[in-house]
């Protein structure tokens, strides 16, 4: 074969070769470029490292490879479950209390900007929050006003994560763990309490039936007829009783001439 010839095929095959590896190339540029996010996120982009004007989502829309990062931000509510917090309350109880936070997203560019790892710093926030806000509670309170407890927390979180672009929509206090004694302590006084209740019913019992006989006592003596029909009634009664025997008392009068 002429080297002529050769040389020619050559350059063929280097021309195929640049072409096939500039299209591989081309091809990974696309592939790089297009970006599709869910209806549920959105994506924060970096322009040689300046924030862009606007958040990106959801659909396909494209990108610069290299020149433009982009930051994939979740717009769903995440359940936060606080780990157990050692709480001394006002009226010094020593607790173990733990809880749950339900946040969101509402501004992508502020959760990415504004604090490195939102979900992280919610957290230890949570945990500070719970901590402060039931040491300044007595047991009591605490046990017995749940709702308003939780509306505080919700809202001093909820505050303090604003500028992060974090919505705390509700925070509930789970499980609070009680010491031995204090659990037996509550127990006795429980059951003094429904002594008390007990002994106040009875005697408030006491009380009416006193008032009523009373009373009964009362009409009965203002009319000697109704009286005589109570002592009938009563007759009536214990003469149901078959093993009953009735003693009729007559007055001494009547039989004063057979005694004579």
């Amino acid at each position: 074969m002429p080297v002529a010839s050769r040389r020619k095929e050559g350059i063929m095959l280097g021309l195929s070769a640049g072409v096939l590896a500039a299209l591989a190339v081309l091809l990974l540029f696309i592939a790089n470029s297009i970006k599709v996010l869910p209806e549920y996120e959105r994506g924060v982009v970096f322009r040689l490292g300046r924030l862009r004007g606007h958040d990106y989502g959801p659909g396909l829309f494209f990108l610069i490879p290299v020149v433009d990062r982009m930051v994939r931000v979740s717009l769903r509510t995440v359940v936060h479950d606080v780990p157990p917090q050692d709480v001394i309350t006002r009226d010094n109880v020593s607790l173990k209390v733990n809880a749950v936070v339900y946040f969101r997203v509402i501004d992508p560019r502020k959760a990415v900007v504004e604090v490195e790892n939102y979900q992280y710093a919610t957290s230890q926030l949570s945990q500070t929050t719970l901590r402060s806000v039931l040491g300044q509670e007595v047991l009591d309170g605490l046990l017995s006003e749940r709702d308003r407890v939780n509306q505080q927390l919700q809202t001093i979180l909820d505050k303090h994560a604003d500028p992060w672009g974090i919505k705390v929509s509700a925070v509930e206090v789970k499980q609070v763990d009680l010491p031995v004694e204090m659990q037996r302590a509550m127990a006795k006084q429980a059951e003094a309490e429904r002594e008390k209740r007990a002994k106040i019913i009875h005697a408030e019992g006491e009380f009416l039936a006193a008032t009523s006989l009373a009373k009964a006592a009362e009409e009965l003596g203002r009319n000697p007829t109704t009286l005589q029909l109570r002592y009938l009634q009563t007759l009536t009664e214990v003469a149901a009783e078959k093993n009953s025997t009735i003693v009729f008392p007559l007055p001494i009068d009547l039989l004063r001439p057979f005694i004579k």
